[in-house]
C-alpha cells in the first residue's frame, strides 16, 4: 500500500514526498482511512512506528476546510511531556507546509505572553500538556467549545505521571459532538476503561502485540554490582560503537552525578530532566541532534516523544521500575528498520524489575559477559600498585617536615638550657629516665663521708614518695 490509496489529498502527499515517505506504517495503513471516515480510534503500536503522523495526516486534510476562530482553537492534542508536544508541533510544520492552518504550543517551562497572543489570534490546532491548557483555560485566554479533534496521545504515560484528573476535566469541557483518537505504546484495562469514557463506539487498531519492541534493536543485560556501575558504563562507551547514545537514570539527581561524573572522564555528556528549563531542554536536544553532545543522560522524560535519527545506543543505568517505560527507553532506538543496541546494567536487587520486563516484552534479554572488564581493571589496579610500590617519594610528607624541623630546635635549645631548676625549667618535659637520675644526685657541698643512715629521710608532707634533691640537701644541712 502507498499514501497515494490513504485518501489524502495533493498538498499532503506532496508534503508527505518532500519528507522522504512512499509507504505508510502498518498503524498509518489502518489509522488514517478510519480517522477520516469519522470514527473514533483507539490505537496500540510500539513506539516508533509513526503513530503521530496516523492522526496528524487526517486531522490536516480534514481542517483544511475552514477557519478558527479567536481564543477557539479547532481540534486539541494532549500530550504528557513538552518534548512530545515539540515533537508533534514539528510534524505537524512538516506535513502542512501546503496548507495555511495556524497552530499554536502549550507547554510549561516558558512565558505565557506569546501563547495568549497566539490564541486570541486564532489556531486550528491547540497542542498541550494538560498543567498549562487549564492555567490559561481559568484565565480565560482559550475556550473549547469549538474543538471538533481530540487527540490523546501516550495514553499509558498520561495515566503514569498521574495527568488523567486533568484530562478527564479537560474533556468535561470539550464538546459532545467530536472526534476522538486514543493512542498508546501500551493497552492495558486501565486504557480501556478510560476509552470508554472519552471515546465513543471506537475502532480499536492494534498492528503490534502491547509493549513489544522492535526486532531491529540488540538487547543486552549486564549484570554489575553497584560499586562497579559506573566503571563498567564507562568501558561500554569506550569500547562499542557509538555514533550517539542516550543514557536513562531514573532520578534526576542521579543524572546531574552520572553527568558530572562522565565529564571528569573527558566524555561529551549532557543531561536532560524536567527541573530544566524549557530553554535549555530545548538547547540541549538541539545539540544532541547535530552530534554538538554524543551522549545525552537523561530521565524518562525523553522515553517519550523524541525522534532522533540515527540514534546507535541507548543505556539503562538504572533498570526502570515500570516495566513498560523500558519498552520506551529502547524505542528510542532501531527506528524507521535500522538497527540499535540497547543495554541495560542491573544490580542483584533489581532482578524483580527484570522479571517484570522479560513478562511484559515476553522473551529474555541476552546476557553480556563483562568478565573481560574486571580483567583488565585487575591489571590496570597491580600496574599503578607495582608502580606506587617503586616510585621513591618525591618530597616528604608535611608531617615529618613538622617533626624533624621541632627536633632540630630541641637540639638546638637543649645547649643553652638554664641551669635553675625551678623558675627556669624547660619547656620539654624531661624523660623518666632523666627523673629518675635526679632523685639520687648529691649536692656538691655533700661531704664525700656520709653514713648510711644519714642518707634515709622521714617522708616530706605533700610530696609523696618524690622528694626534691633540693630539699633533702637542706634536710641533710639542718641535721
Amino acid at each position: 500500500m502507498v499514501f497515494e490509496e490513504l485518501g489524502l489529498g495533493p498538498d499532503i502527499l506532496k508534503a508527505v514526498a518532500d519528507a522522504g515517505y512512499t509507504d505508510p506504517t502498518p498503524i498509518q495503513a489502518q489509522a488514517i482511512p478510519t480517522v477520516l471516515q469519522g470514527h473514533d480510534v483507539l490505537g496500540c503500536a510500539q513506539t516508533g512506528t509513526g503513530k503521530t503522523a496516523s492522526f496528524t495526516l487526517p486531522m490536516i486534510e480534514v481542517l483544511s476546510n475552514g477557519r478558527a476562530r479567536a481564543r477557539m482553537p479547532r481540534s486539541l492534542i494532549l500530550t504528557p511531556t513538552r518534548e512530545l508536544a515539540a515533537q508533534i508541533s514539528q510534524n505537524f510544520t512538516t506535513y502542512g507546509k501546503y496548507h495555511k492552518l495556524t497552530m499554536a504550543l502549550l507547554i510549561g517551562g516558558v512565558s505565557t505572553e506569546e501563547q495568549q497572543r497566539r490564541l486570541s489570534r486564532g489556531v486550528d490546532v491547540l497542542i498541550a500538556t494538560p498543567g498549562r491548557l487549564l492555567d490559561l483555560f481559568e484565565r480565560g485566554s482559550l475556550l473549547l467549545n469549538d474543538v471538533k479533534f481530540l487527540v490523546i496521545d501516550e495514553a499509558d504515560r498520561m495515566l503514569d505521571m498521574g495527568f488523567i484528573p486533568d484530562v478527564e476535566k479537560i474533556v468535561g469541557l470539550l464538546p459532545k459532538t467530536r472526534q476522538t483518537m486514543m493512542f498508546s505504546a501500551t493497552l492495558f484495562p486501565e486504557i480501556h476503561q478510560l476509552a470508554g469514557k472519552f471515546l465513543l463506539s471506537p475502532k480499536e487498531i492494534t498492528v503490534t502485540p502491547p509493549a513489544t519492541t522492535a526486532e531491529t534493536v540488540e538487547e543486552y543485560l549486564v549484570k554489575v554490582s553497584p560499586r562497579d556501575k559506573n566503571k563498567t558504563l564507562r568501558f561500554l562507551l569506550q569500547h562499542e560503537t557509538i555514533e550517539n547514545a542516550l543514557i536513562f537514570c531514573n532520578r534526576k539527581k542521579d543524572v546531574d552525578l552520572l553527568n558530572r561524573s562522565l565529564r571528569r572522564h573527558m566524555f561529551s555528556s549532557a543531561t536532560l530532566h524536567g527541573d530544566m528549563a524549557q530553554s535549555a531542554r530545548e538547547e540541549t536536544l538541539a545539540s544532541f541532534k547535530t552530534g554538538e553532545i554524543k551522549f545525552l543522560v537523561a530521565t524518562d522524560v525523553a522515553g517519550r516523544g523524541l525522534d532522533i535519527q540515527g540514534l546507535s545506543h541507548v543505556f539503562n543505568f538504572d533498570v526502570p521500575i515500570h516495566a513498560e517505560d523500558y519498552v520506551h527507553r529502547i524505542g528510542r532506538t532501531a527506528r524507521a528498520g535500522k538497527t540499535g543496541y540497547a543495554f541495560m546494567l542491573a544490580t542483584l536487587a533489581e532482578t524483580k524489575y527484570i522479571t517484570a520486563i522479560t513478562e511484559l516484552i515476553g522473551h529474555n534479554i541476552s546476557y553480556r559477559n563483562v568478565q573481560d572488564i574486571k580483567v583488565q581493571d585487575s591489571t590496570e589496579a597491580s600496574k599503578s600498585e607495582s608502580k606506587t610500590k617503586t616510585k621513591p617519594p618525591q618530597r616528604r610528607s608535611q608531617s615529618n617536615k613538622t617533626v624533624s624541623k621541632s627536633a632540630h630546635i630541641e637540639r638546638d635549645e637543649s645547649k643553652n638550657r638554664p641551669t635553675d631548676p625551678i623558675r627556669n625549667r624547660p619547656k620539654n618535659k624531661p624523660s623518666i629516665k632523666k627523673q629518675e637520675q635526679s632523685k639520687t644526685v648529691r649536692a656538691p657541698s655533700e661531704p664525700s663521708t656520709i653514713k648510711p643512715s644519714q642518707t634515709t629521710h622521714p617522708r616530706a608532707a605533700g610530696w609523696g614518695d618524690h622528694v626534691p634533691a633540693f630539699i633533702q640537701v637542706r634536710s641533710r644541712a639542718s641535721n
